[in-house]
C-alpha cells in the first residue's frame, strides 16, 4: 500500500475526490551534490545532468520520445479512477501526468507500463523510467533502487468490521492482543511488527485482495494500510470501518527508479516545482483531502 503495501489498488471518483499506506516530505539536503534533497529521500542525484529540458534527457529514458510509468494492476481509488492509470485520475496518475508535463512529455508520449508491487523494488534492469505505486522509501528498498524525493507523506490506518473488539478497544495494550494480517513486503505489515508488536504472528498474504477476504471473512481482526486505501476499503468490504489511523512514523511514499537511474535529478527538480506551484496541494485537495478527519491513537 503503498506503505508498503503490496497492492492496494484504489469508485469511486467521488469517494476519491471527497477523499492520504502505505509516504513524508523528506528534508531537503544541504549538499550541493543534491540540490533537490534526492540524497534526503533515497533518490542518487546526478550533478552531471546540467539541464532537464526535454531534449537533454532523451538518453536517460527507457524508450527515447516516451515517458514510461509503471504500476500494479489493478490499481484503485484514490490514487487512480476507474483501474485507468491513462486517464489521468486519481492522485497517483495526476501526479505522474504532472511530472510529465514538467519534463515537457504531452499526455500522449507517457507509456503506461506493468510492474507488481514487489518486483518493483527488487534490484536489477528496469523497464520503466519510474514506478509509481504507493511505495515507501526504506533505507533497506534504497540498496536496490533509487527513490525520488517525497510525493506524498503516508500514515497508516485500521481497518475492522464494525461490532468486533478493536473498533473500541484500541488503547495499546488491547491493540497487541489481535490478530492482524497484511500483504507480504509491505511497510503496513513491518509497521504492525514494530509499532503494534502484537503477541500473535501476524497472517502473512501475497495480495491486498487476500488480506481483504481474509478480513471479510473473520480470519483476521483487523489489517493495516495508508489512510486513503483504508478508506476505500470500506467501500469494498460489508461492514467494514476506519477504527483510527496512526500517527506519522516519517514515512513517505517516492517514485521508484533503477538504482542509479540519473533522470531520478530532473524528476525531483519536476516535484520541488509540483510543490511550490500548488499543484501537490491543489490534488491533494482534490483526491485525498477527507482523511485529516480520521482520529488518531497510538500503537
Amino acid at each position: 500500500m503503498r506503505q508498503m503495501s503490496v497492492a492496494a489498488m484504489a469508485a469511486i471518483a467521488v469517494l476519491a475526490a471527497s477523499a492520504g499506506l502505505a509516504g513524508c516530505a523528506s528534508e531537503k539536503s544541504s549538499s550541493s551534490a543534491s540540490p533537490t534533497g534526492a540524497a534526503a529521500a533515497g533518490g542518487s542525484s546526478s550533478a552531471a545532468t546540467a539541464s532537464c529540458t526535454n531534449s537533454a534527457i532523451q538518453d536517460q529514458l527507457f524508450a527515447k520520445g516516451q515517458l514510461t510509468v509503471a504500476t500494479d494492476k489493478p490499481v484503485y481509488p484514490p490514487w487512480f479512477v476507474d483501474n485507468k492509470p491513462t486517464n489521468g485520475q486519481g492522485y497517483e496518475s495526476a501526479v505522474a501526468y504532472a511530472v510529465a508535463d514538467q519534463l515537457g512529455f504531452s499526455k500522449s508520449q507517457v507509456t503506461w507500463a506493468y510492474e507488481p508491487f514487489d518486483s518493483s523494488y527488487a534490484p536489477g534492469t528496469k523497464k520503466f523510467d519510474f514506478d509509481i505505486n504507493e511505495i515507501s522509501y526504506t533505507a533497506a528498498r534504497a540498496q536496490a533502487v533509487t527513490f525520488s524525493d517525497s510525493y506524498y507523506d503516508v500514515q497508516q490506518a485500521l481497518v475492522a468490521l464494525k461490532g468486533s473488539p478493536i473498533v473500541t478497544k484500541h488503547e495499546p495494550a488491547d491493540l497487541k492482543t489481535y490478530v492482524y494480517g497484511d500483504q507480504v513486503g509491505t511497510t503496513s505489515l513491518q509497521f504492525i511488527n514494530s509499532q503494534i508488536q502484537p503477541t500473535q504472528t501476524p497472517k502473512v498474504f501475497e495480495t491486498l485482495n487476500d488480506v481483504k477476504q481474509a478480513l471479510g471473512t473473520k480470519q483476521i481482526a483487523a489489517l493495516v494500510t495508508d489512510t486513503p486505501t483504508a478508506e476505500f476499503i470500506t467501500t469494498e468490504i460489508p461492514h467494514s470501518v476506519v477504527v483510527a489511523q496512526f500517527p506519522s512514523t516519517g514515512e513517505h511514499y517516492g517514485l521508484l527508479f533503477a538504482k542509479g537511474n540519473p533522470l531520478v535529478t530532473c524528476v525531483n527538480k519536476a516535484l520541488a516545482t509540483l510543490k511550490s506551484n500548488g499543484t501537490l496541494a491543489k490534488l491533494t485537495g482534490q483526491y485525498l483531502k477527507d482523511f485529516t478527519s480520521i482520529p488518531t491513537i497510538k500503537p
